[in-house]
C-alpha cells in the first residue's frame, strides 16, 4: 500500500509487534489483504533486528521497524520510544503476535482496549511459558488458545475470543502445540475484526461481543 493509499483506506490502522517468525502477525496480514476486513497494517515493528518477520513483511510491502530493547536502560524508556513510533505510524490498534516483552503499565493505560494479545492456552488455565508441556502434565482433556484485550498483569484481561482442540493420548508438546497454533491463525483474524468494527464492549473484566449469537452447545471430553 502506498502513502497515498494509506490516506484514503478507511480501515482502522493496526500495528502488530513480534519479536521473531510472528506465524499470527501473517495469519494477521493475509487478513487484512482483504479489502472487506475493517482493519489494516499500518506497521510491523519488532525489539529484534534479526526478527524473521520484519523480512516477511518488507517482501511485501508493509511498513516495518525496529526498537531494540536494550538500546534503552529501563522498561519506560523501551515502552516510550516503541509508542512514540507506534503513533507516528498513525496506529489505532496494537496487536501482540510473539512479542516477547512485557509491557509497562504506562504503555498499557495509555492504549486501553486497544491492546490484543494470543495466547497458547485456554486463560486463565496456564499462564506463562511452555503451555502445551504444562496441559500434558496436568493431565487437561481439553487445551487451546485464547485473544484477550491486555492489561498491565502477564496474560491477563478480559477475553475476545478462545478455540479449544481435544488432548490425545499420544501427544507430545509439538503435536499438540501445532493444533493449537492452527486454531491461533483463526481466533486472532476474528476478534481483529470484532474489536475494528467496535462489537468489543468491556463490562468490568469481561468482554461482551455485540452482534454475537448465544450458543449452548457444550464440548465435552471425552464424549459421553
Amino acid at each position: 500500500m502506498t502513502q497515498e493509499d494509506a490516506t484514503t483506506d478507511r480501515r482502522v490502522p493496526v500495528a502488530i509487534l513480534i519479536s521473531g517468525r510472528g506465524s499470527n502477525m501473517m495469519a494477521l496480514v493475509e487478513a487484512c489483504a482483504d479489502p472487506a476486513f475493517p482493519a489494516r497494517v499500518a506497521l510491523v515493528l519488532s525489539n529484534e533486528p534479526d526478527a524473521a518477520g520484519l523480512t516477511w513483511a518488507a517482501d511485501r510491502g508493509l511498513p516495518v521497524a525496529v526498537v531494540p530493547h536494550r538500546d534503552h536502560e529501563t522498561r519506560a524508556a523501551f515502552d516510550a520510544a516503541m509508542d512514540a513510533r507506534i503513533r507516528e505510524a498513525g496506529a489505532r490498534l496494537v496487536c501482540l503476535a510473539g512479542f516477547m516483552r512485557l509491557l509497562t503499565p504506562g504503555f498499557v493505560e495509555g492504549w486501553g482496549d486497544r491492546i490484543l494479545n494470543v495466547h497458547p492456552a485456554l486463560l486463565p488455565a496456564f499462564k506463562g511459558l511452555h503451555t502445551h508441556e504444562r496441559a500434558l502434565d496436568a493431565g487437561a482433556k481439553l487445551h487451546g488458545c485464547t485473544v484477550h484485550l491486555v492489561r498491565p498483569e502477564m496474560d491477563s484481561g478480559p477475553i475476545v475470543a478462545q478455540a479449544a482442540v481435544p488432548v490425545l493420548p499420544d501427544d507430545t508438546p509439538e503435536t499438540l502445540g501445532a493444533r493449537v497454533l492452527a486454531q491461533e491463525h483463526r481466533i486472532y483474524p476474528l476478534a481483529l475484526r470484532l474489536l475494528a468494527e467496535g462489537r468489543v464492549r468491556v463490562s468490568g473484566e469481561a468482554c461482551v461481543i455485540q452482534g454475537a449469537e448465544p450458543s449452548g452447545a457444550a464440548l465435552v471430553n471425552p464424549a459421553p
